[in-house]
């Protein structure tokens, strides 16, 4: 019995010690290698001038990461500044890309907004993706989504889906700014490319106005191009509450009241308001009371 009693104790004694050492080990594998305040890293380009940078108000530095928080990152374009805040994020060494976290915003001196809970930034191919939900600002438009991709400077942008893009045109004669706003939904993907001035959106797409919606498979809107700022560092503005063209293609209806539409192909061009429908148009007009009188006449 005795001799029971000493055995038990010494495996206990040494499954005691087996766990203690472990926890040790784990606990000094989480721990970083070093901790400083204000991390500071810059790039720069064939001539010497500074073409990124990125800091934090404080570092754990590992063997391949970086762990910042308080996150701020720019890149510096001929044309135009970009600009990356976050409440934390991750800097790999060895691919130096950056992963954000928490309150992300990106702004850009043209003028465009994009904030994300999460956002992976690839500084040497210029690209910025995120799996989370996305809200983008730029002048008239308001973009939201779930999931994206884009240039850093946010000149070509893809949502993936679950599409949403507010426009406020510019008010007409007579007409007050709830008149003139237009909300545009789909399934997704939309892609918007700024340099062409045209957002191109797809599947399940609709499109409400005040007095008339528009259903379709694809739907491209074409703006027109601000006019250019006479300092040479500023990019071609789009004038988001300008739209130029309307085309909608693949079971097109058209609903404005009671009256319906189906076509192949609808084309809108703003200039005109002239409206045309392709593909084997199709009309079906509920008569009024006024237009019954007239037949019976």
């Amino acid at each position: 019995m005795v001799k029971k009693s000493v055995f038990l104790f010494t495996v206990l004694i040494f499954c005691c010690a087996v766990s203690c050492s472990f926890a040790e080990t784990k606990n000094k594998d989480i721990e970083s290698d070093q901790q400083v305040n204000d991390f500071a890293l810059s790039g720069y380009g064939d001539k010497g001038k500074k073409s990124w940078d990125l800091s934090g108000k404080s570092a754990d530095i590992f063997n391949d990461t970086v762990k910042l928080k308080a996150v701020s990152g720019n890149m510096y374009d001929e044309k135009e500044n970009i600009k990356l805040t976050a409440d934390r994020g991750d800097f790999n060494k060895k691919t130096s890309t950056v992963h954000l976290e928490d309150n992300v915003v990106v702004t850009t001196s043209g003028g465009a907004k994009l904030t994300s809970d999460t956002l992976d930034w690839d500084r040497k191919e210029q690209l910025v993706s995120t799996p989370s939900r996305v809200n983008l600002e730029k002048q008239e438009l308001n973009l939201q989504g779930e999931g994206a991709s884009a240039q850093t400077n946010l000149k070509k942008v893809q949502v993936n889906k679950d599409v949403r893009l507010d426009i406020q045109e510019k008010p007409g004669k007579n007409k007050t700014a709830a008149d003139n706003k237009m909300v545009i939904t789909c399934t997704g993907p939309l892609d918007i490319d700024y340099g062409k001035n045209i957002a191109v959106f797809n599947n399940n797409v609709r499109v409400e106005r005040p007095d008339s919606v528009i259903l379709s498979d694809r739907l491209e809107v074409y703006f027109n191009a601000g006019k250019k700022n006479s300092k040479p560092q500023k990019a071609t503005v789009v004038s988001a509450g300008s739209i130029d063209k309307i085309v909608a293609s693949g079971h097109v209806q058209i609903l404005q009241g009671e009256n319906v539409s189906y076509s192949e192909k609808a084309v809108y061009t703003a200039a005109d308001q002239k409206l045309t429908l392709d593909g084997a148009p199709r009309l079906v007009i509920y008569q009024t009371e006024k237009m019954s009188a007239a037949f019976r006449n």
